[in-house]
């Protein structure tokens, strides 16, 4: 891993998951998001610690592990970290086990456990707001991003850079696989206006190969929703005829050709659920119970 300058005190650490930094004066650190394990943040702080820089200040944009997973290391090798995190977030970070129990909808399978359960529940020390935000007397930025998770933040340092978690996807990973894991469609399709509506330089995705503009995040804002809406249309026109939740996501699988493992079957389960239930609220959709199944089709 290395440490890559993008402005002023601002640094980013490319990586599986993309990390933030941010050097205050006093020469201690705020990290966005922490990896996925503890090995990851082992690296991580490694990485920050050649720099002779300090970790104290911990900041999680979302609660899914490949980006909270190293957080629990953090907080037992410093303990005199602090953990910043969003209101709406708090819940899943402090109870980890509730990820996968809502991807299931039941008590998760040993497989899901294995997957996800990876730490002891977080210690939060600070909830932060949509708004203006103070951290060790620097100002920051703190933005709503909701979609991808229930409560997903980013935040903007002072030096005009912005850190948007997995509130976009690179062209990259949309043309390796296309289907995103979205939690609530109305919410994303919310957020990507918002995006488009932030003023600063450069901005810092969870997963992408490069740090981008203004003008490219304008573009890749059109390319996400433009590859939300062709779901949307798909599970439009599939759902002319009924079809479960599961059904559905056979039809987009083959439609696709994506293969799914099992934990990204959980995720994808979850995207069709999500794309049933915007429709469905918009009165776009009915739906009927027989014989134990529960059919979706359009009005």
């Amino acid at each position: 891993m290395q440490l890559h300058k993008i402005n002023g005190n601002t640094y980013y650490i490319q990586a599986p998951t993309n990390l933030g930094l941010f050097q205050f004066k006093d020469k201690y650190t705020l990290l966005i998001d922490s990896g996925d394990n503890n090995q990851q943040a082992r690296k991580i702080a490694e990485t920050i610690q050649a720099q002779n820089f300090n970790i104290k200040y911990l900041f999680s944009t979302h609660h899914h592990p490949d980006h909270a997973g190293g957080i629990a290391f953090l907080q037992q090798n410093y303990p005199g970290s602090m953990l910043y995190a969003g209101v709406d977030e708090q819940l899943y970070l402090g109870n980890s086990q509730l990820f996968p129990i809502y991807l299931y909808g039941g008590s998760p399978m040993r497989e899901l456990k294995r997957h996800f359960l990876k730490g002891q529940p977080l210690r939060i020390d600070e909830i932060v707001q949509p708004g203006p935000c103070r951290i060790n007397e620097e100002k920051f930025e703190i933005l709503p991003l909701a979609g991808h998770s229930p409560g997903q933040i980013g935040i903007g340092t002072r030096d005009r850079v912005c850190f948007l978690g997995d509130a976009l996807f690179s062209r990259e990973i949309i043309g390796k696989y296309s289907f995103p894991f979205l939690f609530a469609i109305q919410d994303q399709l919310n957020t990507y206006d918002f995006i488009n509506q932030l003023d600063y330089d450069w901005f810092v995705l969870g997963h992408a190969e490069q740090v981008y503009t203004q003008a490219e995040i304008v573009d890749l804002v059109t390319i996400n929703r433009d590859n939300l809406n062709y779901y949307l249309d798909l599970v439009r026109d599939l759902l002319a005829q009924p079809h479960t939740r599961e059904e559905l996501l056979e039809e987009i699988c083959i439609l696709q050709e994506l293969v799914l493992d099992f934990t990204e079957y959980f995720y994808s389960l979850s995207t069709a659920g999500a794309l049933i239930t915007y429709l469905y609220d918009r009165d776009e959709l009915t739906h009927q119970l027989e014989n134990g199944r529960l059919y979706f089709y359009k009005k």
